[in-house]
């Protein structure tokens, strides 16, 4: 152990100097939607904060494009006792950055942190009696009941990704991040480089052993790292972004404004696509603990109020085939899906109705605090557009704008606005997080241990608990009708819609993957 430490706090050190002075160093630089203020994935909840975790860290199991599980750092699996069993044991080959191998304890301590903070995770592990290393290669997993989904627990390709790091780093207070970013993926943190607000930068980690066999296709199958550097560039200004790209001094700008698609799609030397199908969930979050939304009546009228059409026009601009209208509590398209409820969503919106909601709840013209994050483009668009919705139907609205480490900071105050709380927040998770239930963390009503909102809404979590138990998808589908009913009546956000975000790269970058921006397999051709 004496030895672990010793090799990790010299791995920053040296971790910078050989790939910057290297001869014909292959460098790919990128432009994130927002800058990396967290590095912690178990910490920190950012889709910035989960790509970041992609190149870093590796996962027992990956998901593919189809959301299927395959083993990934595991090289296989038996279930055993009638399910309650599962015996995984680890491939060869696995070492962390700081040059020791991945142990079996290393990832008990790993998911046990994740388990703590992590919707999926939380679940499974109320099914756990115990997980213990049989050997240093060899996890087993013994269940109170059956639970067919751990797999996809272990590989979930969304934030909170149940990510394997050292034991000692581990043993982290899941609710304070980590003091160093050591994993086991293809690439390498250089923490000595990373620059809030300007820069991050990663180096290729040339004893990753990347697994056989499989197809490359999302989270899972080999991850093959071309690049011998990846350097993310943070541009808030996205005219400055997109003459970058122009100019080749950048080689990928992941969320390109709407205005500036149309020039990007005329230059033959760019490629404009869309590498995520699943796409986005725009929301307004409200905080239960708190007045005025801690009355379902109010959150109702706010919901009332919403005009999803206005809000897709200014999240991802007036072209609606980048829509998914009309958009309830599942993402559209996706199997769990349905209409129950959907009348409570009126294109355009019956205000003088939302107004007289209002009036008769129990709202007394408190100040509702909407934060934005206003280096998040699209997220403060939305907050533009339903901070003027709300302020139409009478609602005293406090708009205010802040960067995104003082956005997330801010959103973990449970205290009242007086005490530098919040009422309400624009914010987005991913389409594919919000196909079931599983990962949906924002319809869970476990009170404070929900996600930031805390909402306590029992029927949700009694719903959600069954669908986990339900024999055939037929049976899921009704719970997941009776789980948006109950949505629509007690709203624990406000969903504004579906929007899928094209990206824009050199076009002589090839192999990229579907999905999340993720930086192995893509090559330059």
């Amino acid at each position: 152990m004496r030895r672990r430490q010793m090799m990790a706090g010299m791995a920053a050190g040296l971790a910078a100097p050989s790939v910057v002075g290297a001869q014909g160093a292959q460098i790919l630089r990128f432009v994130p939607s927002v800058d990396l203020t967290v590095t912690d994935p178990i910490y920190g909840t950012s889709f910035t904060t989960r790509n970041h975790a992609a190149m870093v860290f590796d996962t027992l199991y990956g998901v593919d494009e189809q959301m299927r599980a395959h083993p990934q750092m595991a090289a296989g699996h038996v279930v055993e006792n009638d399910g309650l069993t599962w015996r995984i044991t680890l491939r060869d080959g696995l070492r962390f950055h700081d040059g020791e191998p991945v142990l079996a304890r290393d990832c008990i301590a790993s998911l046990q942190r994740w388990g703590r903070r992590d919707t999926f995770g939380s679940t499974l592990f109320a099914t756990t009696n115990e997980v213990v290393a049989e050997s240093d290669k060899v996890i087993v997993w013994r269940l109170k009941r059956p639970f067919r989904m751990l797999p996809d627990a272990l590989g979930k390709m969304l934030t909170n990704v149940p990510v394997i790091m050292p034991e000692r780093l581990a043993q982290t207070d899941p609710y304070k991040p980590a003091p160093e970013i050591i994993g086991s993926g293809p690439y390498r943190f250089l923490a000595a480089e990373h620059n809030l607000g300007h820069r991050a930068a990663y180096a290729k980690f040339d004893r990753y052993v990347p697994r056989p066999d499989g197809p490359p296709s999302a989270f899972a199958g080999p991850k093959l790292a071309h690049f011998d550097r990846v350097e993310w560039m943070t541009m808030p200004d996205p005219s400055t972004a997109a003459a970058a790209l122009a100019k080749g001094e950048i080689d990928w700008w992941l969320s390109p404004t709407s205005d500036h698609i149309p020039s990007l799609r005329r230059n033959a030397a760019l490629k404009v696509d869309v590498i995520d199908p699943y796409g986005s969930v725009g929301m307004i979050r409200f905080n239960f603990l708190h007045a005025p939304f801690s009355d379902p009546a109010v959150r109702r009228a706010a919901l009332a109020a919403t005009r999803q059409s206005d809000v897709m026009s200014a999240m991802i601009g007036t072209d609606s085939s980048f829509w998914r209208l009309p958009a309830g509590f599942f993402t559209p398209g996706s199997p769990m899906a349905s209409d129950a409820g959907m009348e409570a969503l009126r294109d355009p919106p019956d205000l003088e109705r939302a107004r007289q909601m209002l009036k008769a709840s129990s709202y007394n013209g408190e100040k509702l605090v909407l934060l934005v994050e206003a280096t998040a483009q699209v997220i403060a668009n939305q907050g533009a557009v339903m901070a003027d919705a709300f302020a139409k139907i009478g609602f005293n609205v406090d708009y205010q704008s802040l960067d995104t480490a003082a956005a997330d900071q801010r959103i973990r105050n449970k205290g009242p606005t007086a005490q530098g709380g919040w009422s309400a927040y624009s914010n987005t998770t991913t389409g594919l997080a919000a196909s079931n239930p599983a990962a949906h963390g924002f319809i869970r009503g476990h009170g404070e241990q929900a996600i930031w909102g805390w909402p306590t809404l029992p029927r949700l979590e009694e719903l959600r608990n069954a669908w986990f138990d339900a024999p055939d998808e037929a049976a899921q589908k009704e719970i997941c009708r009776q789980i948006q009913l109950h949505a629509f009546e007690t709203v624990p956000y406000v969903p504004t819609g579906v929007y899928v975000s094209p990206t824009a790269y050199r076009a002589n970058l090839v192999d990229m993957r579907r999905g999340i921006a993720q930086f192995y397999g893509v090559r330059r051709a």
